[in-house]
């Protein structure tokens, strides 16, 4: 008999869970509410006037536990210059097959440039598609943003730059 009983009580948990309310993530095409401080994708920045923040030091790549980022700078030129300072990244590919979102590349970088975005959707079926370049990475253009390569503002230094002191370029400005 109290192996009878033993079969009851697990069918009891059985029979309370059948008629509770189903709860279903309707995920592509209700895609549900993110933290405000979920680690998601990788982005690089850029200084209001549009010029990028990075500065191709390679310290996000030395940080890097897992490999997953590689970065090639080059110096600028006064008539291209792509960031404020004598150096800017070249090249930079992060592999999304590779990376395992601990942010210590984050906090690796002098400049602000790296940041993570609460943007989690990166799946892909192409192994190629998930190493990203610099055209996925840039922050998009906002208004008051210059397409890089283009001057400094004038009168301004890379202090200008680095201490937040500039603004988005006008229309009249080139």
């Amino acid at each position: 008999m109290p192996k009878f009983l033993d079969a009851i009580a697990g069918f009891g948990v059985t029979f309370s869970t059948m008629f509770k309310k189903r709860i279903t993530e309707e995920y592509p095409e209700k895609p549900g509410p993110v933290a405000k401080r979920y680690h998601g994708r990788h982005q690089l920045n850029r200084y209001p006037d549009g010029l990028e923040k990075c500065i191709g030091c390679e310290l996000c790549a030395w940080a890097c536990p897992a490999d997953a980022i590689f970065v090639e700078g080059a110096d600028n030129k006064e008539d291209e210059r792509f960031s404020p300072g004598e150096r800017y990244g070249r090249v930079y590919q992060i592999n999304y097959l590779r990376c395992i979102g601990c942010g210590l590349c984050i906090e690796a970088c002098p400049t602000r440039a790296l940041t993570m975005t609460n943007e989690y959707e990166m799946a892909d079926d192409n192994r190629a598609d998930l190493i990203w370049g610099k055209d996925k990475l840039l922050a998009p253009l906002k208004s008051g943003m210059l397409p890089p390569p283009h001057p400094m503002q004038p009168g301004s230094t890379d202090e200008d730059y680095y201490r937040g002191n500039i603004k988005p370029v006008t229309e009249d400005v080139t």
